[in-house]
């Protein structure tokens, strides 16, 4: 790609959660703009449009040569992908939608087998950190990737280098603590799900850290006043020249709850340094052009009035990770300068943006009035009333000029206006008033036409509730052989997954435990092939099978280890891979490609298309959702998936570290570590750091536990289980195993006659909206 054209297609992408932030962010300089409709979105309490806004919105976009991207990011439950979400899209996709931004992969399918030529850019909740995710999203029909906020310059410019897919990247705005799309906080505490474009943020309350024994962690802050998982806003102006070399295509701004000042502020100062330097680099070279490259510290102060929570960071990008990166303090989103806000407000808000066109005007006595209107290569025109004879006074050149002139509320005013008009001549001022309201309306439908569609049909390739049931069932069978007893009956199918390798010795005698799930963060790098293939070798010559839990996320540092590793990994002897992310769904499939692959709960397979577009890749199982409802769940196809029977439930997944970022420790010591967050009720969240990858879990405070409801699940077509160990000892694993016997395999006793401690359904019986 030459330099001029890589230039041309750099965007300035803006949020709008109104009409009026929406017009004030064009006029202030954005290509394009990303917005929410009634249902579906991320932000489900910004106002958002109404469909008729948003149809309003579409043209209003095109007449102005801009872009419209609808948000259609949350996960979908059946009923509302199979029966609502094709009417909803339709209206907009007829009138010229842009794109959509899609995270559930049920959505994803639904609408490239549903509306040919709209075009998919995937959702930064679906945490895409490598080229292998991209590719695949590429293959699956993707025309951009969101890339997830916590990606470097490197792995940015990793994908770049290897997929040939628009990358779409956040610079400026808030940041969220956990990688989005796996975070389940606000979901598990209050039923308000970030899936569901319903977070209630706990990540901004203040929190205390306690270390492994829940005693107070010396911070240097007032107790009960760390703000530790609050990021402070992102800010990149400065960078707009490495953002550029390292393959960001698309700029995008966060901001959709936020004021029409706010964001046409931010939009006019990212507008103003993106031009500069790309006619820097036109003008000279991009060397000398980044060299001289400086924002003023006016408009960097300018930011700041805009909005900033307890200051700015310039993110991931340069770093891993980073105490000066949170907030610490309360994170309120300050601003100033109210002179400056008010002269955003008058400058981009109270006025519109308006297109400058040239126009002709014939009046020819005897003669239709003519006039013609161009807005760059878009020519129209129209013919008036005939031209009369004047009586009295004839028609001034001046007066005819006025009225042309006089565009009002269009989106219009004239740059040129050639008249060529007879002297003796006379038309009434209204009929020279709807001849330029007409020749103005045509305009708008020729800038507008070329983007309208055909009703989309609406024949996909499986219908509501189908599966691919060949495979399944033929997956269903042998899991059913596996699980015969001496007797000749058939037990539930269980899988215990362990993060703690002295708990291998437990499980092995445990003749009901089928399969154990080695997660990555038993072993290091360095003895992982020696110590997974003795662990695996234990596993087998107990007639268990032995899966291996790949990391949380795969970033570019794990995804060159497993490429440089691919024959180590074979020689483990592992029966497949636990995989929790799309990258490494890829990874294995293009690698691995005769190995299980078992899909984790944070692939979500909320709804039938969702699985069907998973099983394209063959997996072995899904893991059952874990914010669907037990009613949800009854009409879920379960023949294939297993399901949390107990666990301390991920809440976050973070490249920051609260060990770290609290002061304990300001090295990393390649060490497991357990520190506890307490909230303001008193509750201890476990939090686990893996130095290895570099990520922190923070688990619920108290366990899934859903023992008591087999007869239920079965029903629903559940006959695969998982039990999850992380942060338990020997004693809590003994237990955790006893009342899984007692309770749920031989129905013995009731959970409250055997267990004391505090515990939790999680979505089973509530859900989420």
């Amino acid at each position: 790609m030459n330099s001029n054209k890589r230039y041309q297609n750099i965007e300035l992408l803006a949020p709008a959660g109104s009409m009026e932030t929406f017009q004030a962010v064009i006029h202030a300089g954005a290509d394009a703009v990303y917005l929410g409709g009634g249902r579906f979105g991320a932000r489900a309490y910004a106002n958002n449009f109404t469909e008729e806004e948003l149809l309003l919105a579409i043209d209003y976009a095109h007449i102005h040569g801009r872009k419209v991207y609808l948000t259609v990011n949350t996960l979908f439950k059946e009923r509302e992908l199979t029966e609502e979400l094709y009417s909803y899209l339709l209206p907009y996709y007829e009138q010229g939608l842009d794109a959509v931004i899609i995270q559930d992969m049920g959505a994803f399918r639904l609408v490239r087998e549903a509306f040919p030529g709209l075009s998919i850019h995937t959702s930064t909740q679906m945490t895409v950190t490598n080229r292998y995710g991209a590719m695949m999203m590429k293959e699956l029909g993707a025309d951009r990737v969101v890339t997830a906020r916590e990606m470097s310059f490197a792995e940015i410019r990793d994908i770049k280098d290897h997929v040939d897919i628009e990358i779409e990247s956040f610079v400026h705005g808030a940041l969220c603590y956990c990688y989005s799309g796996q975070c389940l906080f606000s979901s598990m505490l209050g039923g308000r799900s970030g899936n569901r474009g319903r977070c209630a943020q706990p990540c901004r309350l203040s929190y205390e850290v306690m270390d492994e024994k829940k005693h107070p962690v010396k911070t240097g802050k007032k107790e009960r006043d760390l703000y530790i998982l609050s990021p402070k806003d992102l800010c990149t102006v400065s960078m707009i020249p490495e953002l550029i070399e390292n393959g960001v295509d698309s700029f995008k701004i966060e901001g959709r709850m936020k004021q029409p000042e706010y964001a046409a502020g931010v939009v006019s100062v990212y507008r103003k340094y993106i031009d500069y330097y790309i006619n820097a680099c036109l003008r000279t070279d991009e060397v000398t052009a980044k060299k001289d490259f400086k924002v003023t510290k006016e408009d960097i102060q300018h930011l700041y009035d805009f909005g900033n929570r307890s200051g700015f960071t310039d993110g991931y990008y340069k770093r891993h990770n980073g105490r000066e990166m949170i907030t610490l303090d309360k994170p309120s989103h300050t601003k100033g300068n109210e002179a400056l806000w008010e002269e955003i407000k008058e400058q981009y808000v109270r006025s519109e943006k308006k297109e400058k066109i040239n126009g002709i005007l014939r009046l020819k006595k005897d003669c239709p009035a003519k006039l013609e209107v161009a807005l760059n290569d878009i020519r129209t025109s129209v013919d008036g009333d005939v031209v009369q004879a004047a009586l009295k006074q004839p028609l001034a050149e001046e007066k005819v000029a006025a009225s042309i002139k006089k565009t009002g509320n269009t989106p219009y005013e004239f740059a040129e206006l050639d008249i060529d008009m007879d002297d003796d001549i006379f038309l009434p001022v209204q009929a020279l008033n709807v001849l330029r309201r007409n020749a103005l309306e045509r305009l708008s439908e020729a800038l507008t036409a070329p983007m309208r569609r055909r009703e989309a049909s609406h024949k996909t390739e499986m219908a509501a509730g189908e599966t691919s049931g060949e495979e399944w069932q033929k997956e269903t069978v042998s899991v059913k052989k596996e699980r015969k007893t001496e007797k000749g009956s058939v037990t539930p199918y269980l899988s215990v997954s362990i993060e703690n390798r002295s708990c291998i010795t437990l499980l092995l005698d445990a003749s009901y435990v089928d399969a154990i799930y080695l997660d990555s963060s038993c072993y290091t790098r360095e003895n992982l092939f020696t110590a997974l293939k003795e662990d695996v070798s234990r596993i087998h010559s107990a007639g268990k099978k032995a899966y291996y839990i790949m990391p949380a996320v795969f970033r570019l540092s794990a995804l060159s280890f497993y490429e440089r590793n691919l024959s180590g990994m074979k020689q483990t002897g592992v029966d497949g891979f636990v995989v929790k992310s799309y990258d490494e769904l890829a990874f294995i499939r293009q690698n691995l490609s005769d190995m299980d692959v078992i899909l984790d709960h944070n692939l979500y397979t909320w709804n039938s298309y969702a699985k069907k577009q998973f099983w394209d890749r063959k997996p072995v199982r899904d893991t059952v959702p874990l914010e669907l409802n037990r009613k949800e769940l009854q009409g879920r196809d379960n023949t294939h998936s297993e399901m949390f029977l107990y666990g301390n439930l991920p809440l976050m997944v973070s490249a920051q570290c609260v060990h770290a970022n609290a002061g304990a420790d300001r090295g990393c010591d390649k060490m497991r570590t357990v520190t506890y967050l307490k909230d303001r009720y008193g509750k201890y969240f476990p939090v686990k750091n893996n130095c290895t990858e570099c990520y922190n879990t923070i688990y619920n405070t108290a366990p899934l536990i859903l023992f008591p409801y087999r007869k239920e699940l079965e029903k629903m077509g559940i006959h695969a289980y998982r039990i999850s160990f992380t942060t338990e000892q020997g004693p809590q694993v003994k237990q955790i195993l006893h009342l899984y016997e007692k309770i749920f395999l031989n129905g013995e006793k009731s959970l409250q006659e055997l267990y004391t401690g505090e515990y939790t359904g999680g979505h089973y019986k509530r859900g989420v909206e």
